[in-house]
């Protein structure tokens, strides 16, 4: 379909400052346990793409999709920051940069302000993932719009959210701007809220957490989507790798 997202375009990959490369994260012990939060029910084959590119890069890791599971080393979580912690890594944009929550609708509705999606069909996406509905639907709230249940369709992920806008079954969806931006001019869409650049995703240590999981950590800042968008099925649709936090430029 015309609003596939386009995997052949490249991400520029980071590479953790300030660590010493270390030789294998599990040389001498059990491999590392890491988990990802996420909404996609179909993670086999992202959970066997992403062990094999770890181990690749010299990381032995056991892949989880339960952040409660003991012993955790690292784990994924598609929220803001957790506690007091800061995340060792950020999820990023397709252009390196923190996600940009934004309502988008069809061009041909005319929307010139988001007030006017009062009691509309909205499309949404499932999951923890911020930028899947509440912070779009904050910014309806301040508004004064908030949306009964059955206005809102949950989707699966972003790519279906656009699908059941374009496909007339609701007047605007949430998406991701870096993610949709390509998409817009060929489907007649247009952006009617955009929010600002927001923390939402990135890779946390965990109790486990040793020294020997830094080369893991290495492994994942270098991982792009373009590169391998199976194993990144695991992840939310507009997450095309991850950066040390700071090192974005969020001034879009």
């Amino acid at each position: 379909m015309p609003w596939v997202f386009d995997s052949r375009r490249t991400f520029a990959g980071v590479v953790l400052a300030g660590m010493g490369l270390i030789a294998h994260a599990s040389a001498g012990n059990a491999p590392i346990l890491i988990a990802i939060e996420s909404a996609n029910s179909a993670l086999a084959v992202a959970q066997y793409r992403l062990t094999s590119y770890l181990q690749a890069q010299g990381c032995r890791a056991n892949i989880h999709f339960d952040a409660e599971v003991p012993g955790l080393a690292l784990a994924f979580l598609p929220g803001a920051a957790v506690g007091d912690s800061d995340p060792i890594l950020e999820a990023v944009n397709r252009d390196g940069q923190r996600p940009v929550p934004v309502w988008v609708t069809r061009s041909t509705a005319g929307v010139r302000d988001i007030r006017e999606l009062q009691g509309r069909d909205l499309a949404t996406v499932a999951g923890t993932d911020p930028l899947g509905g509440n912070l779009a639907l904050a910014a309806l709230r301040e508004r004064g719009i908030t949306p009964r249940p059955e206005q809102l369709y949950e989707a699966g992920d972003y790519s279906s959210a656009l699908g059941l806008l374009l496909h007339n079954n609701t007047h605007a969806a949430v998406s991701e701007l870096g993610f949709v931006q390509p998409l817009l001019t060929g489907n007649s869409l247009v952006v009617s809220w955009q929010g600002s650049p927001v923390q939402a995703g990135g890779w946390y240590r965990q109790n486990g957490w040793s020294e020997h999981a830094g080369v893991c950590e290495q492994a994942l800042a270098r991982s792009q989507r373009a590169a391998d968008p199976q194993m990144f099925a695991a992840f939310p649709e507009w997450v095309s790798g991850f950066a040390l936090p700071g090192s974005q430029d969020t001034g879009q």
